[in-house]
């Protein structure tokens, strides 16, 4: 279900804080998207925030939301549906998410990005050495 709702974005153009599918996302906004689509209506909306947001500060302000409102997955194994949270560079805060899409032989994952929009990428050997953490969406609630 979290697969099939991500790979409709697929295409979406990227937007810096946008949400809307076919309209505009950025990579927060398609976590925010499909967990709409999911789960239901989001428990915050985030605040404004620049593309370059916490990297003055080093906050992991990402990392601290995606803990407080995804479950922290244990160990390195992945499923389809896991939200995968990555740091673009070595020693940098974590700022990037996607969704795993394939766990199999040909493992792959649908982000949005930048200059791209929303794209299905192998999670090749540089990707996953970016991955800083492992997350699932929680059950929907009845």
């Amino acid at each position: 279900m979290i697969v099939a709702e991500a790979r409709k974005w697929i295409g979406t153009p990227y937007r810096h804080q946008f949400s809307a599918c076919d309209a505009g996302t950025d990579c927060l906004g398609l976590i925010r998207g499909v967990w709409r689509a999911v789960i239901g209506p989001e428990p915050v909306r985030p605040p404004p925030y620049s593309e370059d947001w916490a990297e003055p500060s080093g906050d992991e302000v990402l990392m601290q939301a995606a803990c407080r409102y995804l479950l922290p997955k244990q160990g390195r194994g992945l499923a389809k549906g896991n939200v995968l949270l990555f740091r673009m560079k070595e020693g940098a805060i974590a700022k990037h998410l996607g969704i795993l899409s394939d766990d199999g032989p040909r493992t792959r994952f649908i982000h949005a990005y930048t200059g791209h929009g929303v794209v299905e990428t192998s999670l090749s050997g540089p990707w996953l050495r970016r991955v800083a953490a492992v997350y699932s969406f929680p059950h929907k609630a009845e």
